[in-house]
């Protein structure tokens, strides 16, 4: 009979093997009073966030317009005519006023997400670099960003647009008055340019969040190899290209993915600016939910397309969740 020799804890080191220690299992109650004191914080998510979307779900199959006269619904608080299933969001998808809808958020997230990521990142690139205020620079260039997205579209509906007392049409006089000419012309910037005049003031309000996390990216960049790209001579154009741009892609996705989410819901700036004039050329679909809502009265219809708009942004924030876990992966592995 013979004996298997346990090997030392030497000859383990040297081959590579260690010992782990045993793994304590928590017992069901040790479990239950770790997650104790999470419990109130849960049961309030779940009560404000997720039973008003399972009754926006409940809604968003019922024919129920508050105008029309029917049975009482099962809430007790209005009158609906039929069970609807899926015909609410049948017309969601079919609509032309959605659809139109559709397409100005689309085309305004795009623009207003793009165009604020190459500002943010042109910004970023400046103030990585050390210059005489650039403390400064920083809190002004941040300072759009904590302005409340209303106020921020009164001061360029207003401050900025108005086409008697506006900064814009003002300038362009003066300008003209320096070329000798008496009045220059005026210009109504929210009645002939209604989308980018949105746009404009909502890539003033988005570039600083995504300079903030361009510049948090550019700072954790590795210095030793900047130091050997110098050493290699390469310029700084080569630089940015083969070495920085490939570090940012984790961060401009970051910042693609969440100015994504905020942006697709946007209402202050319509509301406020443009209210989703002239005629529809605005509309996005925040927007198209609140006035089927309050000027329309459809209950199903609205809850319809509000829940679309909840998948969709919990389709691209999956996306975003993914993409800063990865990053979190990579920071812990450094």
């Amino acid at each position: 009979m013979s004996a298997t020799a346990t090997p030392a804890p030497e000859d383990q080191a040297r081959s590579g093997h260690r010992s782990r220690p045993p793994r304590h299992e928590l017992t069901r109650a040790q479990k239950w009073r770790r997650r104790g004191p999470l419990m109130p914080a849960l049961i309030f998510t779940i009560i404000v966030t997720q039973l008003p979307f399972l009754l926006t779900i409940a809604i968003s199959t019922l024919n129920w317009n508050v105008l029309q006269p029917g049975d009482k619904n099962f809430l007790g608080m209005g009158n609906f005519s039929s069970f609807a299933g899926f015909d609410n969001y049948r017309t969601v998808f079919t609509d032309s006023r959605l659809r139109d809808a559709v397409v100005n958020t689309m085309v305004l997230t795009v623009s207003v997400v793009l165009i604020s990521m190459l500002l943010g990142l042109m910004l970023a690139l400046l103030l990585d670099r050390k210059f005489p205020g650039r403390g400064l620079a920083r809190t002004l260039l941040i300072a759009p960003f904590l302005v409340m997205p209303v106020a921020s579209a009164l001061i360029w509906k207003h401050a900025l647009y108005n086409p008697d007392y506006g900064l814009f049409n003002g300038t362009l006089n003066w300008v003209w008055q320096l070329f000798g000419a008496e009045e220059g012309p005026v210009i109504d910037y929210v009645s002939t340019f209604p989308m980018p005049a949105v746009i404009a003031a909502l890539v003033w309000q988005w570039t600083p969040f995504m300079m903030l996390i361009l510049l948090a990216g550019l700072q954790s960049q590795p210095g030793d190899v900047l130091e050997a790209a110098k050493i290699d001579r390469a310029s700084g154009m080569q630089t940015f290209r083969f070495i920085t741009l490939p570090h940012l892609r984790r961060y401009i996705e970051l910042s693609i993915l969440l100015g994504s989410i905020y942006v697709l819901q946007t209402f202050d700036a319509i509301f406020t600016i443009t209210q989703g004039g002239p005629g529809s050329a605005t509309t996005n679909l925040p927007y198209e939910i609140y006035l089927t809502l309050f000027r329309k009265f459809e209950y199903g219809e609205a809850a319809a397309a509000g829940v679309v708009v909840v998948i969709g942004s919990i389709v691209v924030a999956t996306f975003a969740l993914r993409v800063i876990s990865s990053l979190f992966s990579e920071e812990h592995q450094r």
